[in-house]
C-alpha cells in the first residue's frame, strides 16, 4: 500500500471517527450540566417541601466531570466518564437499521451514578463502598439509554427514539434520589465481623473508619420493587 493511500486512511478516520467523538465529548459534557441544574432544581422543589433541617438536601459541584448530591443519609455521584465508547460488536443494537445506516450513532459519552452513603464523605471514611446505580449514555445525535437499578433501568424507551430531554433528565434524577433513599442499609453477616485485629478495634476506636457500605453479601434491598 503505498504512502499517499495510508495517509488517505487517516485523514478519514480523523474526519469522520474522531470528529464523531468529539461531537460527542462535547455534547456529553453540555448533557452533565443540563444535570446539574436540574439537581438543584429538584433541591430546591424539595427543599420547600421538607422542613426537617436534619435531612440533607444539598449539591457540590466538583468541577468540570463530576457533582455530589446529597439527599437525606445518602450521597449521589455523578461522574462523567472522560472518554467515549463504542458499543460492541456483539451488542443487540447493531442488529436495528439505526445503528445499520451510520455506525457513528454508535458511539456514546457514558455518565455513572454511584450511591454512597452521607457520612461516607462528610467522615471521609475512605474505606466504605459505594455501588453503581445506573448509568447514561448519549451519542452525537441527542439520543439516550439508561441502564440501571429498579426504575432507573426502564426510563427510556430503545433508541432511536430517546431524545434526552430536560424532562428525561429530571426523570433520571428523581428515579436515582428514590433508589438510594429506598436502598436501605443492610447489616453485614455476623461471621463477616466477628473477628477484628488490634489494629482494626484501635482504628475504629479513633475514628470509627469502618467499612462500610449498604450491601455487604446481600441482594439490593430496592431489586425486585419499584419505588414509584
Amino acid at each position: 500500500m503505498k504512502k499517499s493511500d495510508l495517509r488517505s486512511g487517516i485523514v478519514d478516520l480523523l474526519v469522520n471517527k474522531a470528529a464523531v467523538k468529539q461531537d460527542v465529548a462535547d455534547y456529553s459534557e453540555k448533557v452533565l450540566n443540563a444535570f446539574k441544574v436540574a439537581v438543584n432544581n429538584e433541591l430546591t422543589a424539595l427543599r420547600k417541601q421538607v422542613n426537617d433541617q436534619r435531612i440533607r438536601l444539598k449539591f457540590e459541584d466538583k468541577g468540570k466531570y463530576e457533582f455530589i448530591v446529597y439527599v437525606g443519609s445518602d450521597v449521589l455521584v455523578f461522574q462523567l466518564h472522560r472518554n467515549i465508547f463504542r458499543l460492541p460488536d456483539n451488542h443487540e443494537l447493531w442488529e436495528t437499521d439505526y445503528l445499520k445506516q451510520n455506525g457513528a450513532n454508535g458511539y456514546f459519552g457514558m455518565i455513572n451514578i454511584y450511591n454512597f452513603l452521607a457520612e461516607s464523605y462528610e467522615q471521609n471514611r475512605l474505606n466504605d463502598l459505594g455501588y453503581l446505580i445506573g448509568r447514561v449514555f448519549m451519542n452525537h445525535e441527542q439520543r439516550c439509554m439508561v441502564e440501571g437499578k429498579g426504575v432507573l433501568g426502564g426510563i427510556v424507551d430503545a433508541l432511536p427514539d430517546s431524545e434526552l430531554t430536560d424532562s428525561t433528565i429530571q426523570t433520571i434524577i428523581q428515579c436515582a434520589m428514590a433508589f438510594a433513599i429506598e436502598f436501605d442499609l443492610i447489616t453485614p453477616p455476623y461471621d463477616l465481623v466477628q473477628q477484628v485485629s488490634v489494629m482494626q478495634i484501635m482504628e475504629i476506636s479513633s475514628d470509627l473508619q469502618i467499612a462500610t457500605g449498604k450491601r455487604l453479601g446481600f441482594q439490593f434491598s430496592a431489586d425486585d420493587k419499584h419505588v414509584f
